[in-house]
């Protein structure tokens, strides 16, 4: 489900400014971004956020404003003085005069470190970035529950209308059987008509049985019925997209795939038309059901 969260906070004069976008993703996916000198907060702000969020593709970011450069690296002197020394020696010995350049030598490896507060710094900056963290994560909260509830409705409307042409089946499906004994009987009859011959009842009442038999979609019926009920009664535990448990979603993804499962057996056995026109629109709700709820936690 896609959100935006932003908040910031303040700590020896410098400002900590932090992001967070979610977009649709069936598991949890999470990418943080931090300075090199907040590095050491990445596994306590992973745990924030999957302690609030359970799906989705989540980016976090952390920015820094008003800081010194002292605040964010150090310098190793000692590593650059042996480095121009020794390229001093180099260049006297090759009788070479050139400048050295000071910037040029301050990209050489372990010439630059990113600075690490000590132990009493470290916990107050992880008190106040995991705070703004979470007033973060409570504003994407908010902004999620607005699209849930839009989702939750959405979801709503296709079940709702997914009954409406399952009670269309079930009419229909009464009348199929006795469609079809009165359709093979005139067949049979235009047959055997040339030949002089007369139908058995009783033979034609066991083909009917047959295709009866073959044909019935009421347990398919009445079982895609209760998945559909069962999927509403999920949908009216969401508040905002997301269930007190965590696991609506993948409980309606579940029943999704069930409800699909019992509208193909239906679509297969049924031979009227009719009714495998409304197993297509059946089957096209569900693949878009399928689709939202991979977005609801």
């Amino acid at each position: 489900m896609t959100g935006y969260g932003e908040a910031e906070g303040q700590f020896n004069g410098v400002t900590y400014a932090v992001e967070i976008r979610t977009v649709n993703n069936r598991y949890f996916k999470a990418s943080v971004r931090l300075p090199d000198s907040m590095a050491f907060l990445e596994d306590d702000i992973e745990k924030l956020l999957r302690r609030n969020l359970s799906r989705g593709t989540i980016n976090y970011v952390l920015r820094l404003k008003n800081v010194s450069a002292n605040v964010l690296f150090d310098i190793d002197e000692r590593a650059l003085q042996a480095y121009m020394e020794r390229l001093s020696r180099i260049a006297s010995s090759a009788d070479m005069k050139c400048p050295i350049d000071i910037g040029g030598l301050l990209s050489l490896p372990g010439i630059i470190r990113p600075t690490s507060p000590d132990e009493e710094v470290a916990g107050q900056v992880k008190e106040m970035v995991l705070s703004i963290t979470q007033e973060a994560i409570e504003k994407l909260k908010q902004m999620r529950a607005a699209e849930g509830t839009a989702l939750k409705n959405d979801l709503k409307k296709h079940c709702r209308a997914i009954e409406q042409d399952l009670e269309r089946i079930r009419a229909r499906s009464a009348g199929v059987l006795e469609g079809y004994a009165k359709r093979l009987k005139k067949r049979i009859d235009e047959l055997l008509v040339d030949a002089k011959l007369k139908l058995d009842e009783e033979t034609l009442a066991r083909e009917v049985a047959i295709f009866a038999d073959r044909s019935d979609i009421s347990e398919e019926i009445a079982r895609l019925d209760s998945h559909l009920q069962y999927a509403l009664v999920v949908l009216q535990s969401c508040q905002g997209g997301a269930s007190a448990s965590g696991q609506a979603g993948r409980r309606l993804d579940f029943i999704s795939q069930e409800m699909l499962r019992e509208a193909n057996t239906i679509a297969s056995k049924a031979s009227d038309i009719e009714i495998i026109r409304c197993v297509v629109d059946i089957k096209c709700r569900i693949d878009r059901i399928k689709e939202q709820v991979q977005n609801i936690e």
